[in-house]
């Protein structure tokens, strides 16, 4: 075959290139570290739940308004369907929930009711998707849900799916909890995830303190005969302080256990700690639990998570324009690329009324009496 032959069939046939393994087209790909897992992360542990929330917040939670392209004649008449569909599927309480799966698990599958005629939209739970099938050039082909939730094969034309910084070709997006529950094989040897090692510390502290805030005892009353010693042993064990107390009569050697005071654990706690601080990709909880920060690091801090804000932001608004308004535009009559309906985050800023100019307006009568008093009641004016 001809260069030129080769050049037209791959522009006809599109990608040349494979994605992935045959055998993976055919079982589908799960996601490397399991959304039940996120999940319980989320739910669990106080960091990961502050990583989440934080940044969710400040992604969606100022909330969302729609702008229009105002030369387009049908303008407004666009923007109203895209407005009343955003109320009717109650749009700003998707975007908080989706917010939330898809920085912690970088993924969020919204369904489509119904495709060809879009009037409702679910959010499908992140533990019902089990597996991604695709063919080898990496076109998705469907959606498959897991056992629990009867085990259903989902055409693509039905999930929105916002995939989150996908790797190496991968399926699934990556949230900011994989790195911390996903483990790591070093020359053979499997390192366990930094989440893990964060439990299995806090899990030792409760043990580390019963047993050194009240160290073993040895109470000695030598001399004493049996049956008081009983009586003097009863009422000590009924104090209530933490550590073993011992009750004898010979004579004995007292010991108390004590920590080492070599053993320091500081500089290795400070990097597990870290390592999750790290991971979770948002400064900010680090204000809140370590002392000497000053407003300047602060800003900074605050500064470094607004990019990342951005880039989300960013990510969900076209994801929304281009799977939500636009068949909602057009399935409503209107040509979408000229009404260019576009999600703005946080509230439309109101323009800034100059009472001179709106009585001046008022005295050439390019402003009827009650749009003047209307106005005027909106700027504070007690009118009766």
């Amino acid at each position: 075959m001809s260069k030129i032959a080769k050049w037209i069939q791959e522009k006809i046939g599109g990608s040349a290139g494979n994605l992935l393994p045959a055998h993976l087209s055919q079982l589908g790909e799960q996601p490397a570290v399991s959304f039940q897992d996120c999940i319980e992360a989320y739910l669990k542990d106080p960091a990961c739940k502050a990583f989440v929330d934080i940044l969710a917040d400040q992604v969606v939670g100022a909330g969302f308004y729609t702008t229009v392209n105002q030369d387009y004649e049908l303008a407004e008449k666009a923007k109203g369907a895209v407005d009343g569909f955003c109320e009717n599927v109650n749009l700003d309480d998707l975007l908080h929930v989706a917010a939330r799966e898809i920085i912690a698990a970088g993924n969020s599958f919204w369904e489509k009711i119904e495709p060809d005629r879009l009037v409702d939209l679910h959010i499908l739970p992140l533990t019902s998707i089990a597996r991604i099938k695709r063919d080898a050039y990496g076109h998705v082909k469907a959606y498959v849900q897991s056992a629990g939730y009867g085990g259903k094969t989902l055409s693509p034309s039905r999930i929105i799916h916002f995939c989150w910084n996908p790797v190496d070709g991968e399926p699934f997006g990556t949230g900011v909890l994989r790195p911390l529950l996903e483990k790591m094989t070093v020359s053979g040897e499997t390192r366990m995830s930094f989440l893990e090692m964060k439990a299995r510390i806090e899990r030792m502290l409760p043990e580390i303190f019963e047993k050194y805030a009240g160290p073993d005892e040895l109470w000695i009353f030598e001399g004493v005969s049996d049956e008081r010693l009983a009586d003097y042993q009863r009422v000590i064990r009924s104090k209530p302080k933490a550590g073993a107390r011992f009750v004898y009569n010979r004579p004995a050697d007292v010991k108390t256990v004590q920590i080492d005071p070599r053993t320091q654990f500081q500089t290795y706690l400070e990097h597990v700690v870290n390592q999750v601080y790290l991971g979770g990709e948002s400064p900010l909880p680090k204000l809140f639990t370590t002392p000497g920060f000053t407003e300047a690091s602060a800003k900074a801090a605050a500064e470094l998570a607004e990019r990342k804000v951005l880039a989300l932001q960013r990510f969900m608004k076209r994801i929304v324009e281009r799977e939500v308004f636009t068949p909602v535009i057009e399935q409503a009559g209107f040509d979408a690329r000229k009404a260019h309906v576009r999600l703005q985050w946080g509230t439309p800023e109101k323009p800034v009324i100059n009472m001179a100019e709106i009585l001046k307006a008022a005295e050439l009568q390019l402003i009827s009496k009650e749009e003047f008093r209307t106005i005027a009641r909106e700027m504070g004016w007690k009118l009766g």
